[in-house]
């Protein structure tokens, strides 16, 4: 049967292509065991990914992760005060290490926090005195024998309740929030204050940090992202948009207004430009899991920082140098204020930062070097294998070679998160997330 000429054609590359603001992914975060996933969306959603295991038997085999739970977390509001918007983004999700059979974690947008648990059952109450099959009241006169009510097997049900609320913490917009050693406490920061809770009480936080000057005229750096020390629960770290780090010790202050340690690299006169301080911004900082090194990433570059030595990084990995003569371009469409999230491999031997064009990188510490990996769909069909990619910049070119006029700032990979103990990465993708695995050899890096 032919199509009716006069009927429209659909675009199907159109509707493929099109992304509502909503269902863009603004965070990813494993459990600490890697068998839950999370993703939080610009639509104030939580999708919780599971995974299933697969009795295969093959060596480094492991099973896919599928949608165990959605819900809701924030939805928009209103600051009456200040005639503010504030968006049901997820800024941050954060899990708390589990404790019994439940799961419990933490997410924020701009202005709260909430706590949630995440718990299975699959048994259901039956035989009540006072409720029917329905759960509607009984007339009590009816009632001519008492019966004791059995649990009955169901088909398993995923809860999903909210335990706790944070609010009115924090004035401005929350960048992070970072669940302490101890398991009882954990700290929000905003773009000029960091807050320490304790995971049992709302009504009130202990500010932290706080570089508010008296005059906002006055003011020339903003905090972009903190974190506690993965063993001591005393130190903490907070990066700024001056491009430095400051590690705190909670046991030489209750205020660590004044730093333990300062790090930060001199910088070049000869190559100071406009854009040296935008590009110099910290979006990202992350403890090493040994807690000896940090890890941050600025605009074009990653560094690793070693906690003993705070005259500058150890090591500095070349993202995407190829865009420093594109800079002005990339400040007219605002690509330049991109903040990129990096992450480590389970034994700090890697690390991982994402790119334009849907490219992310990954650098070896150990010889240096560096390849590119491109997230797309035709990588993400089963068993399919991650494609190497290249920047041409000059010199001889080769085939698949992506020039740097030809790539895509639409499509950018900010976040990303790493398997706690195994070779699986997680990359968001505007409204894709794309799982991948190393399954030739899952213990080697």
């Amino acid at each position: 049967m032919g199509e009716d000429a006069e009927s429209p054609k659909i675009n199907h590359t159109f509707l493929r292509d099109y992304v509502t603001e909503a269902d863009v992914i603004s965070t990813v975060e494993f459990n600490q065991t890697g068998d839950l996933l999370a993703t939080g969306d610009k639509g104030g959603r939580v999708v919780i990914f599971q995974r299933e295991t697969e009795d295969t038997g093959e060596t480094g085999d492991s099973g896919e992760y599928n949608v165990y739970s959605t819900f809701q977390s924030h939805e928009p509001d209103f600051d009456y005060l200040k005639s503010l918007e504030i968006e049901e983004k997820i800024n941050k999700i954060k899990w708390l290490p589990q404790q019994n059979a439940a799961h419990f974690l933490l997410s924020t947008n701009d202005k709260t926090i909430k706590l949630w648990k995440v718990s299975e059952r699959d048994k259901r109450p039956e035989g009540y005195n006072l409720k029917d099959e329905e759960g509607r009241l009984k007339d009590i006169s009816t009632i001519t024998s008492l019966q004791v009510p059995v649990l009955k097997p169901t088909d398993l049900m995923v809860e999903v309740r909210p335990r706790r609320v944070f609010a009115n913490g924090h004035t401005y917009h929350v960048n992070s929030i970072s669940v302490n050693s101890d398991g009882e406490t954990y700290l929000s920061a905003d773009d000029l204050r960091i807050n320490m809770w304790h995971l049992g009480i709302t009504d009130r936080s202990f500010n932290i940090v706080d570089i508010k000057p008296a005059n906002m005229e006055d003011l020339t750096e903003v905090i972009t992202a903190a974190e506690f020390h993965p063993q001591h629960c005393h130190l903490f770290v907070y990066s700024s948009s001056k491009g430095t780090l400051r590690l705190c010790d909670m046991r030489a202050s209750a205020l660590c207004d004044k730093h333990s340690k300062l790090f930060e690299e001199p910088e070049d006169p000869g190559s100071r430009s406009f854009f040296s301080e935008i590009i110099s911004s910290v979006s990202d900082v992350k403890f090493s899991h040994s807690g000896r090194y940090l890890l941050t990433r600025d605009y074009l570059t990653a560094k690793v920082w070693d906690l003993n030595m705070d005259k500058g990084p150890v090591e500095t990995y070349q993202v995407h140098e190829y865009l420093r003569s594109k800079l002005c371009s990339l400040y007219e469409n605002d690509c330049i204020f991109d903040k990129f999230e990096c992450v480590w491999n389970s034994s700090d031997s890697v690390i991982m930062t994402g790119a334009y064009n849907s490219f992310f990188r990954m650098f070896d510490r150990e010889t240096g070097r560096g390849v590119t990996l491109e997230a797309w769909r035709e990588s993400s069909k089963p068993r399919a294998v991650l494609r190497t990619r290249r920047v041409y910049t000059g010199g001889k070119r080769r085939r698949g070679d992506v020039g740097v006029d030809s790539l895509d700032f639409t499509k950018k990979i900010l976040h990303m998160a790493w398997h706690p103990s195994e070779n699986i990465i997680a990359i968001a993708a505007t409204n894709n997330l794309y799982i991948f695995q190393d399954r030739v050899n899952p213990e080697a890096q």
